[in-house]
């Protein structure tokens, strides 16, 4: 489906734009449209439901005999759509909870810590996703 391919395309590059933007672990500085946890909790759980819709459904290429271009090229921005919810919602958890232990909060600890390079490798992604859509990502 080409929606999903610029679904995939449009979540990375906000998210990745959010993600580096944004102070190191509070979502002050965006701006006024981009300053409110709700954007922040759709912008998340829509990034990861299309990272995990663009596992299940490849789409053929005019390449077919190359059937690793296509895992690779459908992989990475589904990786990325999956990180980014994964980075956008865990800073939501560790900025609106109060209990600071525990096994999820270690990962969204991890997580926020790389928060800047995981923006720019995001919108790296979303930019070679959009310009060689036709060569290596579809």
């Amino acid at each position: 489906m080409i929606q999903l391919y610029v679904l995939t395309i449009f979540c990375c590059g906000l998210a990745g734009y959010v993600l580096f933007s944004g102070k190191d672990s509070e979502f002050d500085k965006a701006p006024v449209l981009m300053n409110s946890p709700t954007f922040y909790l759709v912008l998340g759980i829509l990034s990861t439901i299309t990272g995990v819709l663009k596992l299940l459904s490849p789409l053929p290429s005019s390449q077919d005999a190359i059937r690793g271009v296509l895992i690779f090229g459908d992989l990475l921005p589904a990786a990325a759509g999956i990180v980014a919810g994964l980075v956008l919602i865990f800073g939501l958890y560790r900025q609106d909870t109060h209990a600071k232990e525990g096994e999820l909060d270690r990962i969204g600890t991890n997580l926020l810590a790389f928060r800047k390079p995981i923006g720019l490798g995001l919108m790296a992604v979303s930019l070679v996703h959009f310009i060689f859509g036709e060569l290596i990502f579809l």
